[in-house]
């Protein structure tokens, strides 16, 4: 056991959970004092011990997630089947909410579009045509027909779009992609969402509905080379933009580094959506300091901060 990981989860608690899940937000802060389960979780490597997949892999195993107590118990005589659902599955909350966030960067960029997403887990936010938006009070505008509408609140200067980019081409790279049409995949997905989110259970389901109707490429592979790869593909004429939201955090350091080389290298746009001190470019150039009493990431193109976003894409603070 290492106090990293009883951090881990109080941070998680008290900073992620703290006003949008009360369940996890007492879940998680169980967690940070129990000696047992500590122990247990600290089996695992190190990218396996997020609360977040800990959390998500006891509700895929229709485990209780009611009573903190009930929790322990529950988790401690299933640790087998838990422990190896977290170290088979991965933190893939593919939350098309994000598209609120990365739509003003994305609608600015000379089009039309050709989308590539690092981490794309099942590809839901490489649809930022296909939804609607509503920016505060404002009307939302999109397709008359999508089933899906995402809502942001903002402050500051938001160049908020007059109309939806043209997206000619969409891509995702992904160590494990999931597929839209496989019903375990989207359960895995389901099982992320945190449990009063309903809307985002809607959300998700709905943006699930939208990818089935138009199926992209997915490419499994690690993000470096696979990247290259792709930005090669782009059709002519396109503009290649390559995006990611909470994806580096699961890197080392120096795979982070060769990533941030790579895209300097590449013939693309490069919009970041991570934690603050994740990209030590964009955190050296931000404008002010990131709020303390909450998660944000720190929205950037080309490494260039722009804003402080909400993590599933419900707020969105502009520079």
């Amino acid at each position: 056991m290492t106090v990293d990981t009883a951090d881990l989860y109080r941070n998680f608690a008290t900073r992620e959970a703290r006003g949008h899940s009360a369940r996890y937000e007492e879940l998680a802060a169980a967690v940070a004092e129990d000696e047992k389960l500590l122990a247990l979780i600290e089996r695992l490597p190190e990218p396996k011990r997020q609360p977040n997949l800990l959390l998500a892999a006891v509700r895929f195993l229709d485990g209780p997630t009611e009573d903190p107590e009930e929790f322990r118990s529950w988790v401690i005589g299933s640790w087998d089947r838990v422990g190896a659902t977290m170290l088979r599955r991965r933190t893939q909350t593919n939350e098309a909410g994000r598209c609120a966030t990365l739509l003003p960067l994305l609608a600015s960029l000379r089009g039309p579009l050709a989308l590539i997403e690092v981490g794309a887990s099942a590809g839901l936010c490489l649809y930022p045509d296909r939804y609607r938006y509503a920016y505060d009070d404002r009307s939302s505008f999109g397709p008359a027909d999508s089933p899906v509408t995402l809502g942001c609140r903002t402050s500051g200067p938001v160049p908020l779009p007059e109309r939806l980019p043209e997206v000619v081409w969409r891509a995702g790279i992904d160590l494990n992609p999931l597929d839209v049409r496989d019903a375990d995949d989207m359960r895995w997905l389901e099982s992320l969402v945190w449990p009063e989110q309903r809307d985002r259970a809607d959300r998700l389901r709905n943006a699930v509905s939208v990818a089935r109707a138009e199926p992209l490429h997915l490419v499994r592979g690690d993000l470096n080379e696979t990247v290259r790869e792709l930005v090669a593909q782009v059709p002519q004429g396109a503009t290649p933009v390559v995006f990611h939201s909470a994806v580096l955090f699961y890197l080392p350091t120096e795979a982070r580094e060769a990533f941030t080389e790579t895209m300097r290298g590449l013939p693309a746009h490069w919009i970041s959506n991570e934690a603050p001190a994740i990209l030590p470019s964009v955190t050296a150039r931000l404008p002010r300091p990131a709020p303390q009493d909450r998660a944000v990431f720190a929205l950037a193109l080309d490494e260039q901060p722009v804003a402080f976003t909400g993590p599933h894409g419900q707020s969105l603070d502009w520079f």
